[in-house]
């Protein structure tokens, strides 16, 4: 072989190796010093970039993680308000069954009224303190507003809750509150299919664009207990949260002895949508008829139909909503009080009007109180005035096609019967908003509270992914370590080797 002074291959080589090994060595030591696999791009590229990302994931997972705990934490303050002012609600809705009794007299629904205002302010202070993060709660600007729970852009959830403020709770009513006509004629007659006291094939009532199916076949009276009835028995209406009540009640005026002499006098009470008479009151030629006779006549032949009493010398009849009709035919002769004729508006909340002889009728419409919970729009023909002066039918407080008006806690009045009795409806409505908004937070709450639990599972998992990527396996890499040290060991010893060789030459100079 060839002998060379200038050049020692061997060693040279040998040295490449070394420094290679070294290098080696010096990464697994630096791997096994940190616990990473990847400590810089150079070690694994493509590994870096996904171990990057996942951490990226696991980083925004956790957070998504806080900002869900953070919704939850608004949605709790929020139900505890709700569930305080729901306890104030309830109050409010027994002070106003209270005040639906007549035995109260004008101060004692006045005091109860005082106190309905001064629970509604309540509320109405609680609603408006509630807030988070200097964000309120239930003052009806919480809308819409975004919890970021996911690991990427846009993966966000809504969350909205509704005002609770006095202002805002309470229920969307329609009221047709209801009147009554009269005149010399028939009560066939007097609520024929030409009025907006009868029901013809052409009229309806639609409520949010359903319509109610009660009197569509025409050839009725317009009678506000039918209405409550179909609308309450309506699936339709029944998932809208719309509901109806009908009260019917009439005062007439001072009664006065009916006399007949020459001929009969006769009396007829109706009920209900129909044209047939409940009651018929006959006073024979020379006969008197008195207030309790009439009442007792009355109560024997409707049943519970209609209810007539005697108060203070009036006759009153009291249905639950059914209209109420009267039909006189007068007999010659036939006076009441000492004054020819028999007064229509005795027998009947009506206007005045004297039957001297032959026929004569009147007809007195409950009212009907329609509420929601939520807006929606009404709109009818032929049994009501259209919200004019005519005041016929139902007459409804809104003309046909516009939205049902919104009657808040502010709006609560329990000073009489009727408005006490629509009080409770309102404050029902008003309890099933907080009812529903209480529910709506609770379902947010287990959906963040189920985020967070895929957050934390996700983040767990994705974590150890990335573990896999960057970090080092230590038995593997000990090993590694142990056999480049081993080499480097048998490297440094070669080079003494590799560096003995050139000397053989000297051998030659000798």
């Amino acid at each position: 072989m060839a002998l060379r002074v200038a050049y020692n291959f061997q060693a040279d080589f040998t040295h490449v190796n070394l420094k290679k090994t070294e290098s080696k060595m010096n990464t697994s030591l630096e791997r096994l010093s940190t616990g990473l696999r990847i400590n810089s791009a150079k070690d694994d590229a493509a590994g870096l970039f996904i171990a990057d990302q996942l951490g990226l994931v696991s980083k925004a997972l956790d957070q998504g993680s806080r900002n869900a705990n953070d919704g939850i934490s608004a949605s709790q303050i929020a139900e505890s308000t709700l569930s305080q002012i729901y306890d104030k609600l309830t109050s409010m809705y027994t002070k106003a069954s209270q005040a639906a009794t007549d035995t109260n007299d004008a101060q004692a629904r006045g005091a109860l009224q005082r106190d309905i205002e001064a629970i509604v302010d309540a509320i109405d202070r609680m609603a408006k303190a509630s807030e988070f993060n200097g964000q309120k709660l239930l003052d009806g600007t919480f809308q819409q507003k975004k919890i970021q729970y996911g690991s990427r852009a846009y993966q966000s959830l809504d969350i909205s809750i509704a005002a609770a403020t006095a202002d805002k709770l309470g229920a969307y009513t329609v009221s047709g509150q209801g009147s009554a006509t009269q005149g010399t004629t028939t009560y066939a007659t007097l609520t024929s299919n030409g009025t907006n006291f009868g029901v013809s094939s052409a009229d309806f009532l639609k409520l949010a664009g359903t319509t109610v199916k009660a009197l569509t076949g025409g050839n009725a009276v317009v009678d506000a207990k039918a209405y409550a009835d179909a609308i309450n028995s309506d699936p339709v209406f029944q998932n809208s949260g719309i509901e109806a009540t009908a009260i019917n009640s009439s005062t007439a005026q001072n009664f006065s002895n009916i006399t007949t002499s020459t001929q009969a006098t006769t009396i007829k009470f109706y009920v209900g949508s129909d044209r047939t008479a409940d009651v018929t009151v006959t006073i024979a030629a020379n006969s008197e008829l008195t207030l309790d006779d009439l009442v007792s006549s009355i109560n024997s032949q409707a049943g519970d139909q209609v209810t007539a009493s005697n108060v203070n010398g009036k006759l009153v009849l009291q249905t639950n909503g059914e209209t109420i009709g009267v039909e006189v035919n007068v007999g010659t002769g036939t006076t009441q009080g000492g004054t020819a004729g028999l007064n229509l508006n005795t027998l009947l909340e009506v206007s005045s009007t004297t039957v001297s002889s032959g026929a004569g009728a009147g007809v007195k419409v409950g009212q009907l109180n329609i509420t929601g919970i939520d807006a929606y729009t009404i709109q009818y023909s032929g049994i009501s005035d259209n919200n004019t002066a005519a005041n016929e039918g139902l007459n409804f407080d809104t003309t046909s096609g516009n939205g049902a008006g919104l009657k808040s806690l502010n709006n609560l009045d329990v000073t009489t019967y009727g408005n006490a009795e629509l009080s409770m409806k309102i404050i029902d409505i008003a309890i099933k908003k907080v009812d529903r908004s209480r529910s709506q937070l609770g379902s947010i709450q287990q959906n963040l509270q189920a985020i967070i639990e895929n957050n934390d599972f996700a983040a767990t998992q994705t974590r150890e992914a990335e573990s896999r990527i960057r970090n080092v396996d230590f038995a593997k890499e000990m090993a590694e370590f142990t056999r480049q040290q081993t080499l480097y060991q048998s490297g440094v010893a070669m080079m003494a080797q590799a560096n003995q060789l050139p000397q053989q030459i000297l051998q030659l100079l000798r």
